[in-house]
């Protein structure tokens, strides 16, 4: 290729390139960020709409900041789903072996979130059987506004933060929780 017409081309080339990045940059906010409750007021439906915003709310549930802490087998996992350091298991109660408790680090019990579908998380969150007699009220309180969950906002360096922030969150799930707490079908 000649100078002239790589100097001809060249400008072309860097804008497409800056284009690219800039539409890439736009999709990573858009995808971190969470709809407010006001968002889904079109939907007329009160289930349709009671769903829609569980399933919002569910872009942070899926989360593996959520997911690494409400694991589903014998040991949880951190970052991006690798199994957990120190290697912990859960143990024959499941709140973890005898030389090392669950409760060494973390809180007392959690609800099993990994490889479920919404629907299947949604049920166990608002079932006070499953979700360790808790009424939605203080599911809801809890998502909002308690600090261990604020840490997938904040969770360090190198690892990344559940989309959103924990007030819009928060705001989501009391929304579904106030409309009616109706689950997705999926």
């Amino acid at each position: 290729m000649t100078p002239r017409a790589i100097a001809i081309i060249a400008p072309g080339v860097a804008a497409l390139a800056v284009a690219v990045l800039a539409a890439s940059t736009v999709r990573a906010q858009t995808s971190r960020e969470l709809r407010a409750p006001s968002a889904f007021a079109g939907i007329k439906d009160p289930a349709a709409r009671s769903a829609a915003l569980f399933v919002e709310a569910g872009k942070v549930l899926r989360h593996p900041r959520c997911q690494n802490c409400h694991p589903d087998g014998d040991r949880p996992s951190q970052g991006t789903g690798y199994p957990h350091q120190p290697p912990v298991q859960r143990g024959a109660d499941g709140l973890g072996v005898t030389t090392m408790r669950c409760t060494t680090c973390h809180q007392a019990a959690t609800m099993a979130w990994q490889r479920r579908s919404l629907a299947e998380i949604c049920a166990q969150v608002k079932d006070p059987a499953r979700n360790g007699g808790h009424p939605l009220s203080e599911i809801d309180e809890h998502m909002a506004r308690d600090p261990l969950v604020g840490w997938a906002w904040n969770p360090g360096e190198g690892r990344e933060p559940a989309p959103g922030t924990q007030a819009s969150f928060g705001a989501l799930v009391k929304a579904w929780a106030d409309s009616g707490a109706a689950c997705p079908t999926r």
